[in-house]
């Protein structure tokens, strides 16, 4: 084979691979697909991460230190208001009650003779002053002696500071009743703090005490969720806090059933952000209470913060960033050009668009298995 048959099926061999490169590398490469902008309502979604929590939770302390003799509950169960939860050994604490209260009746009873004895010497001495009175007019008429005369008047005097003694002691047995009173109403309270009742209906989630132990003052025992307060307390970065009202409705999905979803509302907004984390914590109540529940549970929320009406919207997967500016890649002349968005809100899958596109313009969907778009490059659709 001569030369010039070797070049000519070079050059054909050049050719047929130009060919084939430039149909199945280069066009294949360049193609990507488009869309147009469109008119629609947008719900904005905001999603936080967070943890089962309740705005009431109760500690169940002992009031006063000694052996638990019964504790009548246990975690996961329910309790109702004023249900005996707890007993703690009173030691000798009943027996002092019943001899205060026995102190309170025998003043009493001492106040009610002092009482019965005021009015019997009250009777003599109107008595004795009847007999004064008439002793001194019979003196000024002479039918009587003046030894008789002062000996009424004696006794009217002896009467008179007895019943003033008698009085004095009265108002100190009346003294001395409400000091023994006192005394046994708060034995009794004392006494009453042996024995703990629930605060609220409710549900036990923990108990950190056994029977026979002994627990001093103040020490935590069990601990009540009121469940009408149960809500999450969720995390929600500050950048996308600011449309989260009270009120809004919400969604909910727990970890252990997250094939289930629960509905609820925004309860609070905590007044202080957290300065390292930057994070804003929401409270979010639920609308109906899940059976079983477990505080401290992960759980994640999404708040509908608001709906934009007639947006221009795009998919969020052609937004890019060149050059630190966000924007789509658009399809002009067979070529890609790069335009800057204001982009008003972001939902789950699209973004609101203020300004910088038109419904009538065509976005490149970028694709990364294909030629990394550049600004003028020829493009096929």
């Amino acid at each position: 084979m001569n030369k010039k048959i070797k070049y000519i099926i070079i050059i054909l061999l050049a050719i047929v691979g130009g060919f084939l490169f430039y149909k199945n590398v280069y066009i294949v490469k360049t193609t990507y697909k488009t869309l147009s902008p469109k008119v629609a309502n947008l719900d904005i979604k905001v999603f936080g991460i967070g943890n089962v929590s309740a705005k009431d939770i109760y500690s169940i302390t002992a009031q006063t230190g000694g052996k638990i003799i019964s504790i009548l509950t246990d975690e996961g169960q329910w309790v109702k208001k004023g249900d005996l939860l707890i007993t703690i050994d009173p030691v000798d604490m009943p027996e002092l009650v019943q001899e205060m209260l026995i102190s309170v009746e025998k003043t009493k009873s001492e106040l009610r003779a002092l009482t019965k004895e005021s009015e019997s010497l009250n009777a003599q001495k109107e008595l004795a002053l009847i007999t004064y009175k008439r002793y001194e007019n019979l003196l000024k008429q002479s039918f009587v002696s003046k030894s008789e005369f002062d000996k009424a008047k004696t006794d009217l005097d002896a009467l008179t500071a007895q019943l003033e003694a008698t009085l004095v002691r009265i108002e100190s047995s009346k003294i001395e009743v409400q000091r023994t009173q006192k005394n046994a109403d708060s034995l009794k309270t004392k006494l009453s703090r042996f024995q703990i009742y629930a605060p609220v209906d409710g549900y036990v989630i923990s108990k950190s005490a056994e029977v026979a132990q002994n627990v001093a003052s103040a020490t935590t025992i069990l601990k009540i969720v009121d469940p009408k307060t149960l809500w999450i307390r969720a995390y929600i970065d500050e950048k996308i806090s600011g449309d989260i009202k009270v009120g809004q409705k919400a969604e909910i999905t727990l970890r252990s059933q997250s094939n289930k979803l629960f509905t609820g509302s925004v309860k609070r907004i905590v007044a202080q952000s957290d300065a390292v984390t930057q994070e804003r914590e929401i409270n979010v109540a639920f609308d109906e209470l899940p059976i079983p529940f477990y505080i401290n549970e992960q759980a994640r929320v999404t708040i509908n913060a608001k709906t934009i009406s007639n947006a221009i919207t795009i998919p969020l997967n052609t937004l890019k960033v060149e050059d630190e500016k966000e924007g789509v890649w658009t399809f002009v002349d067979n070529k890609a050009y790069f335009k800057e968005l204001n982009i008003q809100a972001k939902g789950d899958n699209e973004a609101a668009i203020t300004s910088g596109i038109k419904i009538e313009d065509i976005i490149i969907i970028p694709d990364s298995s294909k030629k990394a778009l550049s600004e003028g490059m020829r493009i096929h659709q």
